[in-house]
C-alpha cells in the first residue's frame, strides 16, 4: 500500500469547513499546525501595522488515491482557485511508521469495497 501526505494551506476560517470536507471524503486523522506566509501582493496596513491573517496548516497521511479524492473535495467545497484562498498538495511517502493499524484497516476496506 502507498502512502501520501495531503497537505492543505489554509485561511485560518477555512479550517473546521476543510476538516470536515476531508472526513466527508474518507480522511480520518488530521495534524493541525499554525503558519504565516508571504503572497505577491503586499500586505494591508493600518496606522503603520501590517496585518497578515493566520492560516492553518492541515497534514494528513492517507492511502495514495484517497489523498487525491481528498485533495479534489477540498478543492471543490472550498472553491480553492477562486482568490487564491489556500493551496491544497500531496507528497508521496516513501516510508512510514507509527501509523494507527485501525487506520491501515480502513484503506484497505475502502479499496476492497472499490475492486
Amino acid at each position: 500500500m502507498k502512502f501520501s501526505a495531503l497537505v492543505a494551506v489554509l485561511p485560518e476560517d477555512l479550517e473546521e469547513r476543510a476538516i470536515d470536507a476531508a472526513r466527508e471524503a474518507g480522511a480520518g486523522g488530521v495534524t493541525l499546525l499554525d503558519g504565516r506566509g508571504i503572497g505577491t501582493e503586499p500586505k494591508k496596513s493600518f496606522f503603520g501595522l501590517t496585518f497578515e491573517g493566520s492560516q492553518s496548516v492541515l497534514l494528513f497521511v492517507l492511502e495514495k488515491k484517497l489523498a487525491v479524492t481528498v485533495l479534489k473535495r477540498l478543492n471543490r467545497d472550498l472553491e480553492l482557485s477562486v482568490d487564491s484562498k489556500g493551496v491544497v498538495f500531496t507528497l508521496p511517502l516513501e516510508h512510514i511508521a507509527g501509523i494507527d493499524t485501525r487506520q491501515i484497516e480502513q484503506f484497505e476496506s475502502r479499496l476492497k469495497d472499490k475492486i
